[in-house]
């Protein structure tokens, strides 16, 4: 089931516009990676106000909240990103990552086969299937409680927060995936 997105992170702010528009007068835009489902999107700031890259900003239904920004103009696609916010975007997925751990750590905990030769856990770039047994042997154990656990436990796993990263990058670069995880379609 799909939300709307009460919170994005600022990828790219275009006070000016973007200079690929040919109208007299261009707007002032931001790019930004919504929080929860990862949807990119256009956002129209408010007057006087500035935005900086990283920045939490509030695009939520209530507009009396809305400090920042005026209004969500589109969803956006990958390639309509600016060449800044396409290099932005690493970063601040890992960043969400880092900060939702609990989210994440349920996925290796609760991650389940999408058909009978397939798991969900070898959609994760570098994971392959001894690790992925390797994961599901010792989650029967006991859950894991961190990323940190996961790494002690596996110790073909490292760093298991970018493995999640960059499988969420890959489902935003690579719209046309056959399974999406972690971002909405």
């Amino acid at each position: 089931m799909s939300e709307l997105e009460d919170h994005a992170y600022i990828l790219d702010y275009l006070p000016q516009g973007r200079t690929d528009k040919r109208s007299f007068k261009r707007e002032a835009l931001a790019y930004a990676l919504g929080e929860n489902e990862f949807k990119l999107f256009e956002l129209t700031p408010k007057d006087n106000v500035h935005l900086t890259i990283g920045e939490k900003v509030y695009i939520g239904k209530d507009v009396d909240l809305r400090e920042a920004i005026m209004h969500v103009k589109r969803r956006v696609r990958y390639d309509d990103l600016t060449n800044a916010a396409q290099n932005e975007l690493p970063l601040i997925i890992q960043d969400i990552v880092t900060d939702r751990e609990k989210d994440f750590v349920r996925f290796y905990n609760e991650s389940r086969a999408i058909t009978t030769r397939f798991h969900m856990l070898e959609l994760l770039p570098g994971l392959g299937k001894k690790s992925m047994w390797a994961i599901i042997e010792e989650r029967k154990k006991k859950p894991f409680e961190s990323f940190k656990d996961l790494e002690e436990r596996i110790s073909s796993v490292h760093r298991p927060d970018k493995l999640i990263a960059k499988r969420i990058e890959a489902e935003l670069a690579e719209a046309e995936q056959k399974y999406h995880i972690f971002v909405a379609k």
